[in-house]
């Protein structure tokens, strides 16, 4: 048995969600891929090979700004975590980048997130993505042509034909 360890950065912010009430959120994290984290300046994540990778992307993926039990899913070895950085960007372009992923009050996430069984979460600096190895390509695709300027329209309609 080799024993790991993997140090992972998150916004001071999440740090509350990721502890949880009573530390519950760290605790079924901990519980579920047998490993023990520790909470500091960085999150510092012990434990067994795979277990602890499982339990880096857990923490990345709420560090993200995806809910505790959205994150969960990686649990599941069909589930990937995809994050697309703006970093490098300035703050109006970025704002204007996430408000097209965004879309108005939400719509346009929620039809990539439809059409692509996908989750989208938009975060600081970052467009992360949790979907199934199967699906995630249709979304991360959906995304990136937004960011690059694509008509919502043609993105939708790509997302229909890859079905």
């Amino acid at each position: 048995m080799i024993n790991m360890f993997q140090s992972v950065l998150i916004p001071e912010e999440r740090k509350a969600v990721l502890i949880g009430k009573k530390g519950e959120t760290k605790k079924m994290i901990e519980r579920s891929t047998n490993s023990r984290i520790e909470i500091n300046d960085s999150v510092d994540i012990y434990g067994e090979g795979l277990e602890v990778l499982k339990a880096a992307n857990i923490v990345k993926a709420i560090g993200r700004g995806f809910s505790p039990k959205t994150a969960m899913l990686l649990l599941n070895e069909d589930y990937t975590l995809h994050i697309i950085s703006l970093a490098g960007e300035n703050k109006k372009t970025i704002r204007r980048l996430m408000a097209r992923v965004i879309g108005r009050n939400g719509s346009s996430k929620r039809i990539i997130e439809e059409m692509s069984s996908c989750h989208i979460s938009v975060y600081g600096k970052t467009v992360a993505i949790i979907g199934r190895f199967d699906k995630i390509g249709k979304a991360v695709d959906a995304v990136e042509n937004l960011l690059s300027g694509k008509s919502h329209g043609y993105v939708y309609s790509r997302l229909r034909r890859t079905g």
